[in-house]
């Protein structure tokens, strides 16, 4: 049975594109104040980018990540994606975990004081 971990047939698939930085080839100053470009390397669930889906250098990915950070620290950028933000929905939170058990009511707001209620200042 031939080895297909060694073979020569895997090793054809590695070429293609290589691999150029995006910050290095356009020159892209990284800036924690620039949300838009920071948001682009921000994965569906909030997690950052890793170099092989940003395709950074390792230079540029430590400074993209800690310029996400920054941004992050500011609130130019959620932690979070935007429908937990929307939402409110936690782990804890989910249909699942709290089937069998209701949540606490929200406490009713106060009323106005009636005026039988009132201090009596006559």
């Amino acid at each position: 049975m031939p080895n297909f971990r060694y073979s020569r047939r895997r090793t054809k698939f590695r070429g293609g594109k290589p691999r150029v930085c995006p910050f290095c080839a356009d020159r892209i100053e990284i800036d924690y104040k620039d949300s838009g470009l920071l948001a682009r390397f921000i994965q569906g669930g909030g997690k950052i980018a890793s170099r092989h889906t940003s395709r950074a250098c390792s230079k540029h990915q430590r400074r993209l990540a800690e310029a996400i950070k920054r941004a992050r620290f500011l609130a130019l950028l959620p932690y979070g994606t935007s429908h937990i933000w929307k939402t409110g929905w936690t782990a804890s939170a989910s249909p699942s975990a709290s089937a069998g058990s209701s949540a606490p009511a929200a406490p009713a707001a106060p009323s106005a004081p009636s005026a039988s209620a009132g201090p009596s200042g006559s």
